[in-house]
């Protein structure tokens, strides 16, 4: 399947329009595009700070990308319809990830690139917080590649902000990578140490002060289990 056939008429139209938003009142800029595989399987993990960061990434991603989202935005025909337009799947978070975990499969499985926050949730402070293990999960079952992308400056973007807050806004995107095969079932620790391979991946594309617990000098500690 060609990525544009790949991608909703929304979704297409949306990605032209957030580019234009973006470059034009937040002065986007890009840097590793040539980095992103233009074909199969993607986990993209980022960095998270607002809810600007999706469509961010999807300006800056020259692919279609596909999400996860809790299943309370999908709570009336119009709001499910754009979700779904937008490629979001609905998940189930009192799951234990089960339902999260399989969406992302069956994306990956189709040959498209998923989207994935590690810390499952914005940072409070704008600094990385620890990851949790599931993009460990859905790495080491699918054996697709990782992309790590650092997303900086849509903190300070609110849309809905009068007047409007011109800023600049940058999505730093590294090289992909692929996680060591283990023989066996992997230990907590190894699959800890998985995760801070990946963090430390995003870390390295922020700037210092953004790293947070994965600055250079940061303990870690122990990595949160859900997706």
């Amino acid at each position: 399947m060609s990525r544009s056939m790949d991608a909703s008429l929304f979704y297409r139209i949306g990605n032209l329009m957030g580019r234009f938003c973006f470059r034009a009142f937040g002065r986007l800029e890009v840097s590793g595009a040539e980095c992103v595989p233009h074909f199969g399987p993607l986990i993209v993990v980022s960095n998270h700070l607002s809810l600007n960061d999706p469509p961010l990434l999807v300006a800056a991603i020259p692919r279609p990308l596909f999400f996860i989202g809790k299943k309370e935005l999908f709570g009336n025909p119009i709001t499910q319809f754009f979700m779904r337009s937008f490629h979001v799947s609905p998940f189930n978070r009192s799951g234990a990830g089960i339902d999260a975990m399989r969406a992302l499969m069956q994306n990956l499985e189709r040959d498209r690139a998923v989207v994935l926050f590690p810390e499952g949730t914005r940072s409070p402070d704008h600094t990385m917080q620890k990851g949790m293990l599931g993009v460990i999960y859905l790495a080491m079952k699918s054996q697709a590649p990782i992309l790590p992308v650092a997303v900086t400056g849509t903190e300070k973007f609110p849309l809905w902000r009068v007047p409007f807050p011109f800023g600049r806004l940058k999505a730093n995107i590294g090289p992909p990578f692929t996680l060591p095969i283990i023989e066996g079932r992997p230990s907590r620790e190894v699959m800890s140490s998985l995760l801070d391979m990946v963090m430390g991946r995003i870390a390295d594309l922020l700037p210092p002060e953004y790293r947070g617990v994965y600055g250079r000098d940061a303990v870690k500690g122990p990595a949160k289990k859900s997706i």
